[in-house]
């Protein structure tokens, strides 16, 4: 049996994470697509968090995760997505290792007004070999930038895979899903071939 193969008779179901910078659409993300009433970790931003917290780009913000946010999609009648929405604060990153643990890969959402914000995220999913996704979330008024452009700057590794998304639209954010699941696959059977030939 392999990573993603079910039992059979049951669904097969796999934890994927949605990661990146405070404030760039991951609960919307998660809230966008769950089938199920998501779960989320959500307080008022107060004024004691505005030094804190990085509010360029964002200033309109009125809320913040501070643990986790929880959804699930059934993308076909055999598999089930589990997706924990990771918090963006640098405050709250202590909390990744324990959601990272059992996950078969992730989404890393980006904004292109505030790139620098995910390669914290991207840093973390290539240091601890967990297969991702790059989500470019599209925002209202925001520069539309080639991809290739988007790539460079983010100096993603050939084999990342790098899509658009707009984290609002369910079928668009099941696209990125679908994606981070085939990388995932080929990732694992990459993984295989290289332990077959030493």
């Amino acid at each position: 049996m392999n990573a993603l193969s079910g039992r059979p008779g049951r669904p097969l179901t796999l934890k994927l994470l949605v990661a990146g910078g405070f404030g760039v659409g991951k609960t919307t993300l998660v809230g966008a697509v769950s089938e199920i009433r998501p779960l989320r970790t959500e307080e008022v931003l107060t004024e004691a968090s505005r030094p804190v917290d990085d509010m360029r780009g964002v200033e309109q913000k009125r809320t913040t995760t501070v643990a986790m946010d929880f959804g699930r999609i059934t993308l076909r009648e055999e598999l089930v997505l589990y997706l924990f929405g990771t918090p963006g604060q640098d405050r709250f990153w202590f909390l990744w290792d324990e959601l990272a643990q059992g996950a078969l890969g992730a989404v890393v959402l980006v904004d292109t007004r505030r790139l620098a914000d995910s390669f914290a995220a991207i840093d973390y999913f290539e240091r601890r070999g967990i297969p991702f996704v790059v989500a470019v979330n599209r925002f209202d008024g925001a520069e539309d930038h080639p991809l290739a452009e988007i790539r460079a700057a983010l100096d993603l590794d050939p084999h990342v895979p790098l899509v658009p998304c707009d984290a609002r639209a369910r079928d668009s954010v099941k696209a990125v899903l679908i994606e981070v699941v085939e990388h995932a696959r080929r990732h694992a059977m990459a993984g295989r071939e290289s332990r077959t030939a030493h």
